[in-house]
């Protein structure tokens, strides 16, 4: 078994990553690893960081939230030593994701954030994703902060009538 519990903790991470098949919020990771007492919330952060820096992780920023995915040097160092998890935990995070992949799917597929240009009103870019790929997108300009986060906050709720409505106009 891994020596220290680091690196028991970045195998686990990659693992998660590689068996959902989609980018983890931080917050979604944090579910699993708190919510299962592997680990502290900050031990959980530099993990994520250390496998980022090391070019196992990639990671972007949505709005407020963090997203990981797992790059090829994550996928190919978790093939030599995935066998160093225990299969009890493998067991544990095998069940997570059976039990919340439609729910993180859903939560990573659906993304709202804003930005000012220089100078110019706000813009609220809206975004459905399946897979790597941009099902639909929008940016909306709004005159303030206020709507900008409204609309950021309302998109997820309302994303898949959005787009119905949007396609079946089109078509």
């Amino acid at each position: 078994m891994a020596q220290e519990p680091e690196t028991l903790y970045k195998l686990m991470v990659l693992y998660m990553l590689d068996q959902v098949n989609l980018p983890l919020t931080g917050s979604q990771l944090s579910e699993f690893f708190l919510g299962k007492e592997y680990s502290s919330w900050f031990t959980l952060q530099e993990v994520l960081q250390s496998l980022e820096e090391s070019g196992f992780l990639s990671s972007s920023h949505v709005g407020n939230s963090t997203h990981y995915g797992i790059t090829d040097d994550g996928r190919q160092t978790l093939t030599f030593f995935a066998d160093e998890i225990f299969p009890s935990v493998k067991a544990d995070m095998d069940g997570f994701i059976a039990e919340n992949k439609f729910r993180m799917r859903s939560e990573a597929s659906v993304t709202a954030d804003y930005y000012r240009p220089e100078g110019g009103d706000y813009v609220v870019h809206c975004t459905i994703r399946e897979g790597k790929s941009d099902l639909f997108s929008m940016d909306i300009s709004v005159p303030d902060e206020a709507a900008a986060r409204a609309m950021s906050a309302n998109w997820k709720a309302r994303a898949q009538s959005i787009y119905g409505y949007v396609l079946n106009n089109l078509i």
